[in-house]
């Protein structure tokens, strides 16, 4: 009988020890650094890069989602599907055309023009979601896509500037990279087919900059870290 007893109480004290242990180490997780700063994790250069990938394929993914649903709700009877001479607010910014300029490109010059991307498309990404609010034929669910595409340049961006962070203290870049001021975009009234043709614009416009974006990125990742999945 004692010898159970003990028994017992060698399996309960393992128990509590478990629970708590695992309690430890998963209540005020560190958080994720470049730099190895005290009370953070640091992640490889190859693992920020495949976390802003990630991000990026995700909020691609998103944009053209709701690029095809705008079309299904708003387009169908106005014979607007595949019209040309759309205006971009981000063509004055300067990207490499096709993957061969890309990777030609110092990896400076590269970085700053994603950041200058993801910049320009802060505020205008507001907008959109606060017009979508107008339009009651477009469902909760897709005026919340355009919240979140709106985040998700936020984080992206922020995420973007850890990688040149990391690759400035590597000495792979230099410390020139900054994220210049974004182009403006009008926000002029118009009557209400002229904004929707608008708002049309901005997520073909967005839609073909995420996917810039996310290509800038690969291509940055493979030529600094080519080990690691190119």
């Amino acid at each position: 009988m004692p010898g159970n007893i003990r028994s017992v109480s060698f399996v309960w004290v393992v128990l509590v020890c478990l629970l708590y242990c695992s309690r430890l180490t998963s209540v005020g997780a560190a958080p994720i650094c470049t730099n190895g700063q005290t009370g953070c994790h640091v992640l490889s250069l190859a693992n920020l890069f495949d976390r802003v990938i990630q991000h990026s394929a995700r909020m691609h993914g998103i944009s053209s989602d709701l690029h095809s649903e705008f079309e299904q709700y708003f387009l169908p009877s106005k014979n607007q599907i595949g019209r040309v001479g759309r205006s971009c607010h981000t063509s004055t910014i300067l990207t490499p055309n096709g993957k061969e300029n890309a990777q030609r490109m110092a990896r400076e010059e590269l970085t700053e023009v994603i950041l200058k991307l993801l910049v320009a498309w802060r505020d205008p990404l507001w907008h959109f979601h606060q017009s979508m609010a107008h339009h009651h034929d477009f469902n909760n669910f897709s005026s919340n896509k355009a919240l979140e595409m709106n985040d998700m340049v936020h984080e992206l961006r922020k995420g973007v500037e850890k990688v040149a962070e990391k690759m400035q203290v590597l000495g792979i870049i230099s410390n020139s990279v900054s994220s210049l001021a974004s182009p403006e975009v009008s926000l002029s009234s118009d009557s209400a087919d002229k904004r929707l043709m608008k708002d049309y614009d901005l997520l073909y416009c967005f839609r073909r900059d995420s996917n810039k974006v996310q290509n800038y990125l690969k291509i940055l990742k493979c030529r600094i870290v080519p080990d690691h999945g190119c």
